[in-house]
């Protein structure tokens, strides 16, 4: 069965989707089988792997709504070793079309229910916000919520908002919702500012901030445009190397056994 994790912080520009992407890549690389579900109406994550988001004929929207079941809509990539659920524009219309749904908060983990046992992870990648689309994301999320939090300055602005919402789901819906890990993004280390941030977050989470930082990088924010992964993009970038570590940290937390891929990978 999936370790189920969801990458959400309302604030934009975190390094939200490019972790959610980068992780999954690696894991495919240390053999997992891996899906991302893209739960954004703006379709990054669809985008960064090489995916016209406008040419989506059926993908998270019509799933959640109910027009088209889940496994015929999950593609695979012919490039990289990672399985996705598409996003398109079309999705921002889910927050209206589900108002009246019953157990409308619930609709994602429902149908991840269906595919669960063909996949070691899945990764859900939410919008930059505190809507419906990311209650939905918190409430799959069944092993845990990485937040991704970048290392500048009003970096923790939100956090306690986002702490919030985490604390009503628990109450209302998801009882056992937890903080799997914090990512720390975009880090310069030859900045003060940078090292006090990092400071603070590990205040803010003393015990959920992953080892492994994510390196401010170039090369890491063009991978998107080129619709490929930074393991693909640039494998001997500090940001790949990053990543591909985070990944293995991951999978060492979660008890996973997996062979050294050669660095030639």
């Amino acid at each position: 069965m999936a370790r189920i994790y969801t990458l959400a912080n309302q604030k934009g520009g975190v390094g939200k989707t490019t972790s959610a992407i980068s992780i999954s890549a690696y894991l495919g690389l240390y053999e997992q089988r891996v899906l991302i579900v893209d739960l954004d109406p703006q379709a990054n994550a669809t985008s960064s792997l090489g995916i016209d988001k406008r040419k989506v004929k059926a993908g998270t929207y019509e799933v959640l709504i109910g027009q088209a079941p889940i496994t015929p809509q999950i593609l695979t990539h012919p490039r990289f070793k990672v399985s996705f659920l598409p996003s398109s524009p079309a999705l921002a219309g889910a927050e209206l079309e589900l108002i009246e749904v019953p157990n409308r908060e619930s609709r994602l983990k429902n149908l991840l229910t269906q595919v669960v046992d063909h996949f070691d992870y899945i990764l859900i990648d939410c919008p930059p916000s505190l809507s419906l689309l990311t209650v939905n994301g918190l409430v799959a999320a069944q092993n845990g919520v990485i937040i991704p939090v970048q290392c500048e300055y009003l970096a923790l602005e939100g956090l306690g908002q986002l702490t919030q919402t985490l604390n009503r789901v628990r109450t209302s819906l998801f009882p056992d919702l937890s903080v799997r890990g914090v990512i720390l993004t975009m880090f310069d280390g030859r900045t003060r500012l940078a090292q006090d941030v990092v400071s603070e977050v590990k205040q803010f989470f003393p015990h959920q901030v992953f080892q492994n930082i994510i390196p401010r990088s170039i090369r890491l924010a063009e991978a998107p445009s080129y619709g490929e992964p930074i393991n693909i993009y640039s494998p001997g970038s500090s940001a790949a190397r990053a990543y591909d570590a985070l990944a293995r940290e991951i999978l060492d937390q979660d008890g996973v056994k997996y062979s050294i891929v050669p660095e030639s990978s």
